[in-house]
């Protein structure tokens, strides 16, 4: 395995869906430093967007 990009974009694409999914589930469980805002579903819509940024680059084709 050359390209670690794609192990580490599953992981944070399932880290993402996992915390955007419970910020969805959940929405009443707000980190106490910031009552009005879901850091849950936040920071899981950007772990998953990260995670699909590395799974693209790294199923995409070499063009040389």
């Amino acid at each position: 395995m050359d390209d670690l990009r794609r192990p580490i974009g599953y992981l944070f694409a399932l880290l993402g869906l996992i915390l955007l999914l419970y910020g969805l589930i959940s929405p009443d469980v707000r980190a106490p430093l910031d009552p009005g805002t879901n850091v849950n579903l936040w920071c899981g819509l950007t772990l998953f967007i990260f995670g699909g940024c590395l799974l693209w680059l790294s199923f995409r084709t070499k063009k040389s």
